[in-house]
C-alpha cells in the first residue's frame, strides 16, 4: 500500500523488514502518550458530535449534513456526493459501505480498503463541540450578561440533544454546575429533557432557540437594516 500511494519505491527509512512491528510500536506509543489521557473527554465529543447530526437530519435531511460536515463536502443529487474539491474522475460506489468517521482535530480525509469494499468520510467534530475558542466565541456577550458566561454556554450547545455526561465532557465544567445550570433553564422554560434508552438529553426549546437567535452578536446589525 505504501508504494502504491507513494507511486515509487519506498525511502530506505522504510524499506525495511521490521517495518510492522516498529509502526505498531509508534501507534502504541501515540495512544499511551497522547490520546488515552484524554480519551474520555474526546469520546464525549464523538458522541455529542454524532447527536448533533442525527438531529440535523431530521430537521434538515441528508443533504443539510453531508453539505456541512467538511469544506469541500456537498451533496450533488442524483445519489452523487462530492467529497473534496480535487478534480478527481468520479468513483462508483454501489454495493460497498460508506462510513462517516467524526474526530477531534479541525481535518478530514476519505479512505477506503482494498480491494474497495468499504469507503470512510473522515470529518472534523463541529467547532463549537471540539474547540473550546468556537465555542466560547458563539456565546455572545449579551447572553453571558443575561445568564451567566457558563449557563449560557450550555444553552448555546443544546442546539442538539446532549446528555449531562456530554455537556460535562464537552464544556469541562464539573458535573454539579452542569446539573444546577440544567435545572435553571428547564425552570425557566429554556431546555426541556427526554429519555433515550438508558439516556436523558437535553435540547433546546423553542423560547431557548428565540433567546439563542436574538442574541447572536449579528441579530442587532440584522435588526439595523
Amino acid at each position: 500500500h505504501l508504494r502504491t500511494a507513494l507511486a515509487g519505491p519506498l525511502p530506505a527509512a522504510l524499506d525495511r523488514d521490521d517495518l510492522p512491528e516498529r509502526a505498531a510500536r509508534l501507534l502504541e506509543y501515540v495512544w499511551t502518550e497522547t490520546v488515552r489521557p484524554s480519551w474520555e473527554r474526546r469520546r464525549h465529543v464523538l458522541e455529542a458530535d454524532v447527536g448533533a447530526r442525527t438531529a440535523r437530519v431530521s430537521r434538515g435531511g441528508w443533504a443539510a449534513v453531508l453539505d456541512e460536515l467538511r469544506p469541500g463536502t456537498r451533496w450533488l443529487g442524483g445519489n452523487r456526493f462530492q467529497v473534496n474539491t480535487h478534480v478527481y474522475p468520479p468513483r462508483e460506489i454501489a454495493g460497498a459501505q460508506l462510513v462517516f468517521v467524526p474526530v477531534t482535530p479541525q481535518t478530514g480525509w476519505v479512505s477506503w480498503d482494498e480491494p474497495p469494499s468499504r469507503y470512510a468520510v473522515v470529518y472534523p467534530c463541529a467547532g463549537v463541540l471540539a474547540d473550546a475558542d468556537a465555542r466560547r466565541s458563539s456565546v455572545s456577550a449579551a447572553l453571558g450578561a443575561l445568564l451567566g458566561a457558563a449557563r449560557a454556554e450550555v444553552l448555546v450547545l443544546l442546539d442538539a440533544p446532549l446528555s449531562t455526561t456530554q455537556l460535562t465532557a464537552v464544556t469541562g465544567q464539573a458535573l454539579g454546575s452542569v446539573g444546577r445550570h440544567l435545572r435553571v433553564l428547564r425552570e425557566a422554560g429554556l431546555v426541556e429533557r427526554r429519555r433515550a434508552g438508558r439516556s436523558v438529553l437535553y435540547a433546546r426549546t423553542d423560547a431557548g432557540r428565540v433567546l439563542v437567535r436574538a442574541a447572536a452578536p449579528d441579530s442587532g446589525r440584522a435588526r439595523a437594516r
